[in-house]
């Protein structure tokens, strides 16, 4: 499998972070972009520097870059992630502004056919939000915010973290054991 990963300039960079530590473990070709204010969020919400990011992609490309490999339907991938995706990146998709590398290959997937799942992380959500979400969903798009399930009894922060890259994963129809599936008690 291979995989586009964008982060943007959302709260949860620890989201895009796990994904790809997962996606490395699992084998799965990435190719990692991350805009301007990715990387600030990354810095400002993690302890992981930018190379140490970098480290956990097979390849990753600067959002200025419009000529990178990725911005072409030629460019063959399965699937991409935009995790976390900030509200400006969700109006930028829907509307099929394409100023920046992360929102030139949304577009590409999205006319190539493919899968797009993107995790929004805003709280609480405008109109404005939930009317572009809405869009997106109708091109497609799974629409998977990071909303964390407690049935888990999740004892840390990773526990609520693995529950929605399991959930990710679960979309693109790879293995994992990041927490156990609802289990009905039977009565």
């Amino acid at each position: 499998m291979k995989l586009i990963i964008g982060i943007s300039g959302a709260s949860g960079a620890i989201y895009g972070v796990r994904l790809l530590e997962i996606l490395k473990e699992l084998k799965v070709e990435t190719h990692l972009i991350i805009t301007a204010w990715g990387k600030n969020i990354l810095e400002h919400e993690t302890n992981m520097t930018l190379e140490k990011v970098r480290s956990l992609a097979d390849y990753m490309y600067d959002d200025t870059d419009l000529s990178a490999g990725p911005s072409s339907g030629s460019f063959k991938v399965d699937a991409m992630v935009v995790i976390p995706c900030s509200m400006k990146t969700v109006a930028c998709i829907s509307s099929g502004i394409t100023s920046s590398l992360l929102t030139r290959v949304a577009d590409v997937t999205l006319k190539e056919g493919r899968h797009l799942i993107i995790v929004p992380r805003e709280t609480p959500l405008s109109a404005v939000h939930l009317k572009n979400l809405y869009d997106l969903s109708r091109f497609g798009v799974t629409i998977l915010p990071a909303m964390p399930g407690f049935y888990n009894n999740p004892k840390s922060l990773i526990n609520m973290v693995d529950h929605i890259i399991g959930k990710v994963l679960d979309q693109l129809n790879l293995k994992h054991n990041l927490y156990e599936p609802w289990k009905s008690s039977g009565k």
